[in-house]
């Protein structure tokens, strides 16, 4: 990790910071756009792959999501490049560089969707918390720029989690330690 820091030290960053914790900056930052570029391709890939009775609601919750995601992207990418680093968005950094893989659910029901889609977001949501925490030691800016989109993750997670909860507040994937056994799971209720 410390000789991808030094990777990453930019040869300028914005006042206040200085250049190795700028470059720590852009390690965390770098991260965070790679799944928010993923994130916003599984939300396409969940939007097209959506079938069953539940189709329309989330077809049409997922596109505001995406809309979203790509402005995050697009902020993050930005701040990025005003510390003086390097904004990858070509797909090979995104996979050569993710810590995670690929969604795996194709084709299925809305509610199997749902149930892998809310793993997804609570991996991400863990990853934001911990880019936050690194970023506060370092600068406040990019601390609140994250934390803004950490607002927006958790409260599309829990549009997504209402589709799973039952009346009496049980979320029928909460045991669930894959995509394809969340899928499952939710498909039991839909």
């Amino acid at each position: 990790m410390t000789e991808e820091i030094k990777d990453l030290t930019p040869k300028y960053t914005v006042p206040g910071i200085q250049r190795e914790a700028a470059g720590r900056l852009i390690g965390v930052l770098r991260l965070r756009l790679h799944s928010l570029n993923d994130l916003h391709l599984t939300l396409k890939h969940v939007h097209w792959n959506v079938v069953g009775p539940h189709f329309i609601a989330v077809h049409e919750m997922i596109d505001p999501q995406v809309d979203r995601v790509r402005e995050m992207a697009d902020d993050v990418a930005e701040r990025i490049a005003a510390l003086g680093g390097v904004a990858p968005g070509t797909p090979g950094t995104l996979v050569a560089e993710r810590t995670w893989d690929d969604y795996s659910i194709g084709r299925a029901d809305a509610i199997a969707h749902l149930g892998a889609l809310n793993l997804v977001y609570t991996g991400l949501i863990e990853d934001v918390r911990a880019g936050i925490k690194e970023a506060g030691d370092i600068d406040p800016a990019t601390e609140d720029l994250l934390i803004g989109q950490l607002r927006d993750l958790e409260q599309f997670q829990w549009f997504v989690r209402a589709h799973l909860e039952s009346a009496g507040g049980t979320l029928a994937t909460s045991d669930a330690h894959s995509e394809s056994e969340a899928a499952a799971k939710g498909a039991e209720l839909g």
